[in-house]
């Protein structure tokens, strides 16, 4: 097994579409909701012998079901954040060594090492939950930064300033990871006018406040702290990896993960490069749950793998694409 982990965590361009369709055999026999998925569809290892033919679970499983190898315990349950009235996902993860690998090694692919950033967590709604993946990456990268101004922040947009301030006058490397809602209740309060700083959004309004185009949120933002452009990190409950934009909305996804779109109204039908459709992740690091799920994410995919989010379904297009439930 440590094998297969280890060859994950090596793997590069040339070996992703053979290890993908050894990780699929692997959850094939092993995660039982997900076997069951691929023979109502008639996907089983004699008749998928390419990558595009392996199934993706639609993301709604993990609020219904428990995700994980049949033989395995977890150690640890996620759980997604969700809006007022909806069913949480629930990620069970039976080895936090190996989250714990993917998005360090993602984060120092995309950045360098954690001690070189003072790291800044502005996480209010998801720090109200003590079972968030984002909280439990976050805390990670703040301990291993080893930097005294590091930490979370709730809802202490004074005291947050100050520390940007007084960590722009001695030109320290700063990341200021929010999610967006609080971001900008931030830069409705503050300007920081920090040129350096690195600003990533994680994403979503969670309802508290009206949703804006991702070109608003980024005027917004860049204006606020004085920064030219706004880095973004995709993740979410159900994944164990991350891709990350360095600006203008344009991701890149860590060697193990890989983003594809399918046809929003035939979901069994992936698409070629440079159309929008709905976003299916491939994310191997996902090895003791499921590697290959359809989202409700819209994204546009380049021709070298990297993609642009552009929102969500609605609920017409979501019903479209769920085809059964178990």
């Amino acid at each position: 097994m440590k094998a297969l982990v280890d060859r994950i965590f090596d793997i590069n361009a040339h070996t992703f579409d053979e290890l993908a369709l050894e990780v699929y055999r692997f959850q094939f026999e092993r995660v039982q909701i997900y076997r069951r998925f691929c023979e109502s569809l008639r996907k089983t290892p004699s008749s998928v012998s390419a990558v595009s033919d392996i199934p993706f679970l639609p993301i709604e499983f993990f609020k219904s079901y428990e995700v994980i190898r049949r033989d395995a315990v977890p150690v640890k349950v996620f759980e997604s954040s969700g809006t007022t009235g909806t069913i949480p996902s629930k990620h069970y993860v039976a080895d936090t060594g190996i989250y714990e690998r993917s998005f360090l090694q993602g984060f120092k692919q995309f950045y360098g090492e954690p001690s070189g950033f003072t790291i800044l967590a502005l996480l209010p709604s998801y720090l109200e939950r003590g079972n968030s993946s984002l909280i439990y990456m976050a805390d990670t990268l703040i301990k291993l930064s080893g930097k005294t101004e590091s930490g979370f922040f709730l809802n202490e947009f004074e005291k947050l300033r100050d520390i940007l301030l007084g960590l722009k006058a001695r030109n320290e490397k700063v990341i200021l990871l929010g999610v967006t809602f609080a971001l900008l209740d931030f830069a409705e309060m503050f300007k920081a006018d920090f040129p350096d700083l690195i600003v990533m959004e994680t994403g979503g309004m969670k309802g508290k406040r009206d949703e804006l185009t991702r070109e608003e949120v980024h005027e917004m933002l860049c204006t606020a702290f004085g920064v030219s452009k706004l880095h973004s990190e995709y993740g979410m409950t159900e994944l164990l990896s991350q891709a990350y934009s360095k600006g203008y909305g344009i991701f890149e996804t860590v060697p193990w993960m890989k983003i594809v779109t399918r046809d929003v109204y035939d979901p069994l039908r992936l698409q070629e490069a440079d159309k929008v459709g709905a976003v299916n992740v491939i994310d191997l690091a996902n090895l003791y749950s499921c590697s290959f799920i359809a989202t409700n994410d819209l994204a546009k995919v380049n021709e070298n793998g990297s993609f642009e989010m552009l929102g969500r379904m609605d609920n017409a297009e979501i019903r479209g694409c769920n085809l059964m439930v178990l």
